[in-house]
């Protein structure tokens, strides 16, 4: 199991199948420095109750045990619950003082989520697996996910052995989710490769790192401040030059642009043609491709 070099590490459970198999091998694996959080998003009525048998079970393990109770902003829910969750995950590993954060991510996940986002016509960011270490969002603490070459069979079956009821995953068995259908069509083809699938997620994640390498020394190399905004002089091929004008947006206009409106400002600006995304506005030009804060609007004569 990957665990950091020193230090107790914390766990994130659930109550799901895939995390108390989780608290159950780093348990084995580590005894006494394991500490665990279950997160209560409030989204559902049995979240409450999840979170108190799951510390339940903690309790019978001797790990200590923490909930986590979030308000979820509104907008797109699921990425608001996650980054509702990783705050108070890394505000938890912060108090406690914890060396790692670790998750329950496995192989069935990974072969999910690659095919749920190539139906979706994702690109490299998109389609690049979770890796085994990485850090969680907007901080230095390490996450790791010791699962990713575990089926989510097997899984279960450690829980299933150690006669512990597993809370249900809402999602798994309605329609409305893609991810459900997913499951239900993948669990009637018997001839895809999950493990494979998940491999190849891995690969790609592997070239999402190297892509991210590529755009920074582009960034430093390319990319200068000086007038009116930001001025860029394109020298990488399509798919890093994209990485770029993102992190330009990013810094001059303050939140991430979605990733086909970037595609059009690049064919825009490569095709000599200005453009506007977000509240900037883009012209290329012999000295390279410069964007700036839009102008502000006159208001009109009373």
């Amino acid at each position: 199991m990957l665990r950091p070099e020193s230090g107790a590490i914390g766990l994130a459970v659930s109550g799901g199948p895939d995390s108390l198999a989780l608290l159950l091998l780093a348990t084995a694996a580590m005894p006494g420095e394991v500490e665990a959080a279950t997160v209560d998003h409030g989204l559902r009525r049995e979240s409450a109750a999840e979170a108190h048998g799951v510390a339940a079970i903690c309790a019978a393990l001797g790990v200590p045990h923490t909930i986590l109770t979030v308000t979820v902003a509104s907008g797109n829910i699921q990425s608001e619950a996650r980054r509702a969750r990783y705050g108070a995950l890394a505000d938890w590993i912060a108090a406690r003082k914890l060396a790692a954060l670790l998750t329950a991510h496995h192989a069935d996940d990974q072969a999910e989520t690659l095919l749920l986002r190539l139906n979706r016509a994702s690109g490299v960011a998109g389609l690049a697996g979770a890796r085994a270490r990485s850090v969680v969002p907007q901080t230095a603490i390490p996450l790791l996910r010791p699962l990713l070459g575990w089926r989510k069979a097997e899984l279960a079956a450690i829980v299933g052995q150690a006669g512990i009821t597993a809370a249900q995953d809402p999602g798994n068995a309605d329609d409305r989710f893609d991810r459900a259908r997913l499951r239900k069509a993948l669990a009637g083809a018997g001839w895809l490769d999950v493990p494979a699938i998940a491999e190849s997620a891995a690969h790609l994640a592997d070239a999402n790192a190297a892509l991210d390498w590529a755009a920074r020394r582009e960034w430093a190399e390319c990319v200068s401040a000086g007038g009116p905004g930001v001025t860029y002089r394109p020298q990488a091929p399509r798919a890093i030059a994209l990485r770029v004008l993102t992190r330009i947006v990013m810094q001059l206009d303050g939140e991430e642009p979605r990733g086909s409106a970037v595609a059009r400002l690049f064919d825009a600006l490569a095709a000599g043609r200005t453009a506007s995304i977000g509240n900037l506005v883009a012209r290329p030009g012999a000295g390279g491709w410069n964007l700036a804060k839009a102008p502000a609007r006159r208001a009109p004569k009373a």
